[in-house]
Order: C-alpha cells, then structure tokens, then sequence
C-alpha cells in the first residue's frame, strides 16, 4: 500500500512552501531566469539606441535563438539546484526523521517533490521565456520575426529541458543524500561532460544514449544552427523520447527505493 502512496494536495503545499521560504534558493534560482531574460534583453535594447548602426534590433528570431539557448543553459542549472534541494533538503536539514515518525508514507513524501518543483520553477521559466518571446516581436524593427507556432514551441521545448534536469536531479539528490554534492555532479554532466561525450565520435551510437543528444533532437525548428549546441548527433524522434523517459524512470525509481529503505 504504501508503494501506491500518492502526494495529497497539502504535501505538494508544503514542498512548495518549503522551496519558497529559502530565500537563499530564491535569489539564486530567480536571475537565473527571470533576471536573465530582463538583463539580456535591456541589454541587447540599450546597445542598439547608443549604436544603431554598429547594433541591430533586440528582437527578431535570431535573437530569440540565443535568448533560447541561454534559458535553457540557466534553466537546467536552476533545474538542478532546485532538484537538489527537494531531492536531500528534508535530509540535510535534519528533518527527514521527523516526518517520518509522524506516520507520513516515504513514497508519498518522495512524490510530493515532483509536483511541488514543477510549481516552484515552472512559473519562474514561463515568465523568463514570455519576456524573450514578446521582445522577438515588440523590438524586431525591420527582422524577421518568429511566428506564433515558433514561439510555443520554443516554449514548450525550454519546460521539457529544465523539467528533464529538475526531475533527474530529485532522483539523484534523494540518492546521494547531499544537496552539495548533486549540484556538483549535475552541473559537471550538464555543462562539461555531455557537450565531451557528445563530441567524441568514436563513441558512435552510444551518444544517443546522452539526454543531451535527445533534448538536442527534439530542439524546436525555425532557428537554423542558432541554437544547435554541439555536433549534430541523428536519431530518431522515438528514440529521443524513449531516451529521455528511460532516464526519469531509472533516477526517479531508484530516488524513491531510497527514500524507502533510508535509515530515518
């Protein structure tokens, strides 16, 4: 029964509220994206009212590209801190026993930070991603424009991404036990090791096996190379999806075997 526990609305509450009341996560997590997207965008808008003819538009597709690429590098990054801290806060934090001799089930605990993440981060993106996506247009001048269809799929595309690393982040951080230590090793696969696996061609197939290579696969069209990280590994669309999913099920499984059988 208690593998079939699932999150009650007030466990989501209180994963959320918890996630809110470190102010240190918040003024972390927040220029990471939506700071980031006010900062690149005045930025790009004060360099071309002092230099115009030396600085185009701050809107337009190409810049909404880049904006694209930098959400997504921030985002997992924030992904990944907040992932951390859900997955060995309680922990840390020398409450997990506590909770635990209240009679409340592991697994629904354990569940209770997956919902409870997504509302603390996706608001944060959604709004980061809103600010590019309407400075594409309002501050496009005489550039092209990215159409509506672009933009939610563009959208759509950064909530799978930083989603993907939040979720992986839960699995490994209610593994490991240490918020440090899973912030570490994520940000070391997310930022040094995939763009390094990826770029090995030896490895041949194997590269589809990295969650970069996936996310990569299903990037949002329209942009050209402009958001094309890395080499361009082929696979198909199943697989890339396939790819994804095998990764959530076995860090997210083995996040909960963990916080079933930890020592409270």
């Amino acid at each position: 029964m208690t593998a079939l526990a699932l999150p009650t609305p007030r466990l989501i509450s209180a994963e959320v509220l918890k996630l809110r009341k470190r102010r240190g996560l918040v003024v972390t997590v927040s220029p990471m994206t939506v700071g980031a997207a006010i900062f690149i965008v005045a930025l790009l808008e004060i360099l071309h009212l002092a230099n115009p003819g030396h600085h185009g538009p701050a809107g337009g597709i190409n810049n909404l590209g880049h904006e694209l690429v930098l959400l997504s590098l921030l985002g997992s990054v924030a992904a990944g801190i907040i992932g951390a801290t859900a997955g060995a806060g309680d922990l840390a934090a020398g409450v997990f026993r506590e909770l635990v001799v209240t009679g409340r089930s592991r697994m629904a605990l354990y569940r209770s930070r997956v919902p409870g993440t997504l509302l603390f981060l996706a608001p944060l993106v959604i709004v980061a991603y809103a600010i590019v996506a309407a400075a594409s247009r309002v501050f496009a001048g005489g550039l092209p424009t990215p159409s509506l269809h672009t933009i939610v799929v563009s959208g759509l595309w950064l909530l799978l991404d930083v989603t993907f690393y939040l979720l992986v982040a839960i699995g490994v951080g209610s593994v490991i036990g240490s918020r440090t230590t899973t912030i570490a090793i994520l940000l070391a696969f997310r930022l040094a090791l995939t763009p390094l696996l990826l770029a090995i061609s030896f490895l041949g197939v194997i590269r589809e096996l990295v969650p970069g290579a996936a996310l990569q696969r299903l990037e949002p069209g329209g942009f050209g190379d402009t958001i094309r990280q890395g080499p361009h590994i082929v696979m198909s669309t199943s697989a890339a999806v396939a790819v994804l999913i095998g990764w959530l099920v076995v860090w997210l499984a083995v996040g909960g075997w963990r916080t079933a059988t930890r020592d409270a």
